[in-house]
């Protein structure tokens, strides 16, 4: 048996290690060519503290001056004496070029291109080489416009099948991508991706889950979603409140009743800004922010979308002085 192990670089960088549960995570990653930084490999300097934000482990011996009681009670690390008994992720406080590493970089072929509305293409790729493709739900990568030296990020919407990944991409007005998948992209085409990236994806569920999602920031709650169900659901209850500024502007709702129907505690509710929808929850995320879903902060609450929604939720809490126990979030912006 073999666990998964995530580290995560503080620039952004994930790359993932097999690691026998007899072997330190120091010295699964040596052998995969990954150099953490390790020192003395005895737990007595410390030089190879990281902190483990999911998963079960075994620490080995190792004294206070490395790591203390308080730091250990606090997810805190030494990876020379960390054994995993499950998958984990790590954070690694350091760079990926300091541990000789790098981002992955996949060839992939378009097998789908579709408008779903005005605001919102699919994007569906596959390639032998997604075979190799891990990431964590909620991570992104990096697409690049064929035929220009750039590339733009998105959010993972579908965790990997069969050498398949999907994304859903804003369509923007006069954007290079948009443009590439409205009128170029045809199935069969080439494009190539880099990642993963990210410290936003799903941690282990301990408690009752809150997701936010403004327009194509939809794209990360449907992978965690999906890994998820895959893992056969939660203990807890999710709820997704899903806003986005017209109704047209609504997509993969089917996917998201298919998810409300295979997951227990999972319900979900759509919220559009105009005043005119069909739907009865108008007007922004903020407005349907309900008491029950926000646990008197005990909950995790998971957001992504555009600055200004980030910044209206962070102020609503404030304003129910509510503290959740974990509030994760990613920022979009459209470029040209």
């Amino acid at each position: 048996m073999t666990y998964k192990i995530a580290l995560n670089f503080e620039d952004g960088v994930t790359r993932f290690i097999d690691c026998n549960p007899a072997e330190t995570i120091a010295d699964a990653a040596y052998r995969q060519s990954i150099n953490v930084p390790i020192d003395c490999r005895d737990g007595a300097c410390g030089a190879c503290k990281c902190a483990c934000e999911s998963g079960d482990f075994m620490l080995g011996d190792h004294i206070e001056d490395a790591l203390s009681e308080a730091e250990a009670s606090e997810g805190f690390i030494l990876t020379c004496q960390m054994y995993p008994k499950s998958d984990c992720v790590i954070r690694v406080p350091v760079s990926s070029d300091v541990c000789k590493t790098k981002q992955l970089t996949f060839s992939t072929t378009i097998t789908d291109v579709r408008q779903l509305s005005d605001s919102t293409i699919s994007l569906t790729v596959s390639g032998e080489a997604l075979g190799k493709l891990a990431f964590l739900p909620g991570q992104y990568a990096n697409l690049m416009i064929p035929g220009t030296p750039h590339h733009r990020a998105y959010s993972f919407s579908s965790m990997p099948k069969d050498g398949s990944i999907s994304f859903l991409i804003r369509n923007v007005p006069g954007g290079a991508m948009s443009g590439f998948l409205r009128h170029q992209a045809k199935p069969g085409d080439t494009i190539s991706m880099a990642g993963p990236f990210g410290s936003f994806y799903a941690r282990e569920i301990r408690r009752p889950v809150l997701m936010l999602a403004g327009g194509t920031g939809l794209a990360p709650f449907l992978a965690m979603l999906d890994k998820i169900a895959a893992s056969g659901g939660s203990p807890h209850p999710i709820h997704l409140v899903y806003g986005v500024n017209q109704d047209t502007d609504l997509v993969e709702v089917d996917k998201l009743d298919a998810y409300a129907m295979a997951l227990r505690n999972f319900t979900f509710a759509l919220v559009v800004v105009d005043e005119g929808s069909a739907q009865p929850r108008k007007g922004y995320v903020t407005h349907h922010l309900e008491p029950d879903q926000l646990n008197n902060g005990d909950v995790d609450i998971y957001l992504c979308g555009p600055p200004q929604m980030v910044e209206a939720v962070a102020h609503s809490l404030r304003e129910r002085n509510i503290h959740p126990a974990s509030f994760h979030y990613e920022k979009f912006a459209a470029s040209a």
